[in-house]
């Protein structure tokens, strides 16, 4: 890129670079990344897209479009997701919130209305950066909010995140925890999940963005992805309320895995939910 130039142009070159080097929505990341440098909305860029940019930012923005080219994912060069409307610190220590995932807490919001109780304990497994756990702390009506996760690094964004989203220890609890292992004895009417469910065999076909940058142990679910529904199917039940009901997120193509799963350790109203896209993404069970 050439100076002087303008945003206009630079954005333009920007997409072009990126699309060059095979990134999806290259015109769209070449947007939000000078949004990110300028802090400017898309009415403020209109206003100054023929303006010079001056060379300390075009250095700037060049850096990033060059690390993206590289397949670094967008949230890691911004430092930020977003997930139901919330603002989510985000890097290599945590998979990045998708917005797939927020069909799992559209489904808890709408059962927690239909349910009318406001002395509801949820706990939320393999909570990552705590998008889940935290979203339906702030939206939702529980008592009561426990995340768990085995790493301590993800714990340690998810507590960033908690303080960011203004929610105390006591709305949201944090701990280190392998599932259950840290809770023994405690009950809850809900329990959410987004355990790690790709084979080990696909983690390395992904996207190099996911591939290379998301943390590997909250991809692999073994070898054939269902390793943590297993363990779920077998330990939840002990830490179910009378009528609890799961949550959890699957792979497109596990619905009748995890069904089955389900099925055998005496689940009842097991249920299978589309996202958006209309593939399998939740499956929803009571235990009784």
């Amino acid at each position: 890129m050439n100076n002087p130039v303008t945003y206009m142009e630079m954005v333009r070159e920007a997409a072009a670079v990126l699309s060059e080097a095979g990134i999806p929505d290259a015109s769209l990341d070449a947007r939000l990344l000078l949004e990110h440098v300028t802090g400017w909305n898309n009415a403020r860029f209109f206003l100054h897209q023929s303006d010079p940019v001056p060379e300390e930012e075009r250095l700037t923005y060049c850096d990033l479009i060059r690390r993206r080219a590289d397949r670094i994912p967008l949230q890691h060069l911004t430092g930020e997701a977003w997930f139901m409307g919330l603002p989510f610190t985000v890097d290599e220590r945590v998979l990045i919130p998708r917005q797939d995932t927020e069909t799992l807490v559209e489904l808890v919001l709408e059962w927690q209305k239909d349910d009318g109780r406001s002395d509801l304990r949820l706990l939320d497994l393999c909570t990552g950066s705590g998008c889940i756990a935290i979203s339906l702390a702030k939206l939702g009506q529980f008592s009561q909010v426990t995340a768990l996760d085995l790493s301590e690094e993800a714990l340690t964004v998810a507590k960033i995140n908690r303080q960011r989203n203004s929610l105390t220890e006591n709305s949201l609890r944090l701990l280190q925890s392998d599932l259950f292992e840290s809770i023994p004895g405690e009950t809850f009417d809900v329990i959410t999940a987004n355990p790690p469910y790709i084979t080990s065999q696909e983690v390395n076909t992904l996207m190099p963005e996911v591939r290379d940058h998301d943390p590997r142990m909250a991809l692999d679910g073994g070898s054939d992805g269902l390793d943590f529904y297993r363990r779920l199917a077998e330990e939840s039940p002990a830490h179910l309320s009378p009528n609890g009901t799961i949550f959890w997120e699957i792979g497109w193509d596990q619905g009748e895995a995890v069904t089955k799963l389900l099925h055998d350790t005496h689940f009842q109203d097991i249920k299978i939910h589309k996202d958006n896209n209309g593939n399998n993404r939740v499956v929803t069970a009571q235990w009784r």
